[in-house]
């Protein structure tokens, strides 16, 4: 089973590398996101407005997701692999390799490169948008470039290090359960009137996935 599971990583990381993220294809990152959104809304209406209110409503968000995220992963994979060794592998693989944006990064990242090797800031300014959150209308070629580099650094630990960290160590429900605790942070754990206290939890979750993620991505 060891063998099987070690093997489904290298193999999600293969198909990633080949065909990234088809857009066509349904992405469980969506699915998570909506979950996400839906729980904000009647966690929101659940509890009292203000600092506590919000902190336990935070909480229940982050309980609440990662235990709908990893009851559905991990009901999915124990039933292919109760199947059959070779359908559980297969499976596994798919989920592993849906977690990864090796492919997907290289090819939005280096549309910048592209852009500036053809003299064309407004084109590179526009493909930097496509890859980062922040206002990129009145950004300078060195802010283009910065910022071009920051997203690649960010997305190199959560987008690649991280969820292969999480993959070998605990599997295709593993991955999952990063990848929900990432969708949280970037969805919810931003230090604003809306979510200054909501979001801390799942930003202080991310933090701890992130410590050694980071820190790999670093060297």
């Amino acid at each position: 089973m060891m063998r099987l599971h070690l093997a489904a990583v290298f193999t999600g990381c293969f198909l990633d590398l080949c065909f990234g993220d088809p857009r066509w294809l349904w992405h469980p990152v969506c699915g998570i996101g909506s979950l996400i959104s839906w729980l904000e809304k009647k966690l929101k209406n659940m509890f009292p407005k203000g600092e506590k209110g919000e902190r336990r409503a935070g909480l229940w968000l982050v309980f609440l997701v990662l235990l709908v995220t990893g009851a559905a992963s991990g009901a999915i994979l124990w039933t292919a692999y109760f199947l059959s060794p070779y359908a559980g592998f297969l499976i596994e693989s798919i989920m592993c390799g849906q977690m990864m944006a090796w492919r997907s990064l290289r090819e939005e990242s280096m549309k910048v490169y592209k852009a500036f090797s053809n003299g064309d800031v407004e084109g590179a300014r526009h493909a930097v948008s496509m890859i980062v959150g922040r206002d990129t209308k009145e950004l300078s070629e060195e802010g283009i470039t910065k910022a071009a580099v920051e997203t690649v650094a960010e997305n190199t630990s959560d987008g690649i290090i991280a969820p292969l960290l999480f993959m070998a160590l605990f599997g295709g429900v593993g991955v999952f359960l990063y990848k929900a605790v990432n969708t949280m942070d970037s969805m919810v754990g931003y230090k604003n009137e809306r979510y200054l206290w909501f979001g801390r939890a799942a930003a202080r979750l991310d933090d701890i996935c992130n410590f050694i993620p980071a820190r790999l991505s670093a060297a």
